[in-house]
């Protein structure tokens, strides 16, 4: 089983066809879906183009609501992340913990990944831990400098502390 998939073949019933599936068509289809999100962390936008041309929801999820984009975007996927976006993925679709592909972008400090997903709308402020708090948090201070031009929101007083210190600081 694909840990994607996680045994999970209720959340691939609700993404397919209503119909039964037999045990075997199940087991082809959770290799199916397991192979799209493989093909988004790899950067492989070829295949993934293929099975996104044939009827693939561009804003497919795993059981943890990680979709493809988040996958791609969490694995500087960036040729992936192009065509997602540019077939329609929603930029700021959080996963079942709340967060966004930008979040896990400032996480990992993929500066070019992020750049993309605000040049597409993401927004910096969007899930419970948000991308600006990921960035303060993990010192990504290019990232952050990049968070602050594409927010309209005032920073609270402690994220202003933590900036000014941050950004005077950090070599």
């Amino acid at each position: 089983m694909h840990p994607d998939l996680n045994g999970s073949s209720e959340h691939l019933k609700e993404q397919t066809n209503p119909h039964s599936l037999t045990p075997e068509e199940e087991k082809r289809m959770e290799e199916f879906c397991a192979q799209a999100f493989d093909f988004a962390r790899n950067n492989d936008v070829e295949s993934l183009k293929i099975m996104l041309d044939h009827g693939l929801s561009v804003n497919f999820s795993n059981h943890k609501g990680d979709t493809l984009l988040m996958l791609a975007s969490y694995h500087n996927s960036l040729e992936v992340a192009d065509l997602l976006l540019s077939y329609g993925a929603n930029v700021d679709q959080m996963n079942n913990k709340n967060q966004t592909p930008l979040a896990g972008v400032c996480f990992k400090g993929y500066d070019k990944m992020a750049e993309k997903l605000l040049k597409y709308g993401a927004n910096p402020n969007a899930g419970s831990f948000t991308p600006i708090n990921c960035a303060i948090m993990f010192q990504r201070k290019e990232i952050l400098k990049l968070l602050m031009k594409h927010t309209d929101k005032k920073p609270s007083l402690l994220q202003r502390l933590y900036i000014k210190f941050f950004l005077r600081n950090k070599k």
